[in-house]
C-alpha cells in the first residue's frame, strides 16, 4: 500500500518567491492496482510522480510503503525498495545494447529468450531489437516501449509512468494502449500512470483528479470518469492531447 500524507512541495521561482506545487495533498493507493493521475496542465500531476520515487525531495509530509516511511530516501534507496520510474522522455544510452539494459534492470544475466519475453510484452519483434543500440536511431515509441520492458524486467512492487503518451505518434500510441492493457491483466504490482489521455484513463480501476495540489477527485473507474467527460474542463483532458505537465 502506498500512503501519502499531507504531502507539500515548495520551490522557490523566479521572482524569489515560494511557490507552492504540493499543498497539504494525501492520497492512499492500494496494492495491484492500476491508477490513472489526471488533471489539468501546471496541477502538480508529474511533481507527485517524482516526490514518489524521489526525484524530488519533498517539503514536508510523509510517503509511506508497506508501512514504512520513505521520505527521507533517496532514489536508489526507494529503487532498491521496488519502485520503478519511467520519465516522460526515456534517457538514450550510447553504446549500449537493449539487451544490456534489460540485464540491468532485471539485476542479472538474463537469457535471449527472457529478453525477447519482454520485448514482445511491450510489442516489439524482438530479433529486431535485442542487439539494438538504445540511442537516438530509436523512435520515441520505440524508446517508450523499451523503457516499459525495463519496468517489467524490475518486477517490482510500484511502477510508474509519467505522461507516457508525451512525444509519440498516433502509430505508436495505439500500440502503447494495448501495452498497458496487457500490463492491466498480468502484471501483479500497482501501477500508477499520469495521464490525460481517454483510452488510458478508461483502462483504470481508479481515477485520481489533481488540481492545483490537491486531490480532488479519486475513486473508481465508473465513477470518476462520467464526471470528467461530462465537464467542460474534460475537454482538455480527454482530447488526444501531447503535452508536459509541471
Amino acid at each position: 500500500m502506498l500512503e501519502i500524507k499531507n504531502l507539500t512541495y515548495k520551490v522557490d521561482d523566479e521572482n524569489d518567491t515560494t511557490k507552492e506545487i504540493i499543498d497539504d495533498l494525501n492520497l492512499t493507493i492500494d496494492d495491484g492496482k492500476f491508477v490513472v493521475i489526471t488533471g489539468p496542465n501546471g496541477g502538480g500531476k508529474s511533481t507527485l510522480a517524482k516526490l514518489i520515487m524521489g526525484v524530488n525531495q519533498l517539503t514536508s509530509g510523509q510517503i509511506i510503503l508497506d508501512g514504512e516511511d520513505i521520505s527521507d530516501k533517496n532514489i536508489t534507496e526507494r529503487a532498491k525498495m521496488g519502485i520503478s520510474f519511467a520519465f516522460q522522455a526515456p534517457v538514450h544510452f550510447k553504446g549500449i545494447r537493449v539487451i544490456d539494459l534489460l540485464r540491468l534492470a532485471a539485476g542479472k544475466n538474463i537469457s535471449v529468450a527472457e529478453t525477447c519475453d519482454y520485448l514482445s510484452r511491450v510489442g516489439l519483434c524482438a530479433k529486431d531489437y535485442v542487439e539494438r543500440e538504445v540511442n537516438a536511431s530509436l523512435s520515441g515509441g520505440e524508446l517508450k516501449r523499451i523503457e516499459i520492458a525495463t519496468v517489467l524486467a524490475r518486477g517490482t512492487k510500484l511502477s510508474i509512468f509519467d505522461e507516457p503518451e508525451a512525444g509519440i505518434d498516433l502509430w505508436s500510441f495505439q500500440n502503447l494502449i494495448k501495452v498497458f492493457e496487457n500490463m492491466r491483466e498480468t502484471v501483479k504490482g500497482t501501477i500508477i500512470v499520469i495521464s490525460h489521455q481517454e483510452r488510458i484513463l478508461n483502462i483504470a480501476d481508479e481515477i485520481v483528479v489533481i488540481e492545483n495540489g490537491k486531490v480532488k477527485k479519486h475513486g473508481a473507474r465508473d465513477e470518476i470518469l462520467p464526471e470528467l467527460l461530462g465537464t467542460s474542463a474534460a475537454a482538455s483532458i480527454a482530447c488526444e492531447k501531447l503535452g508536459g505537465d509541471q
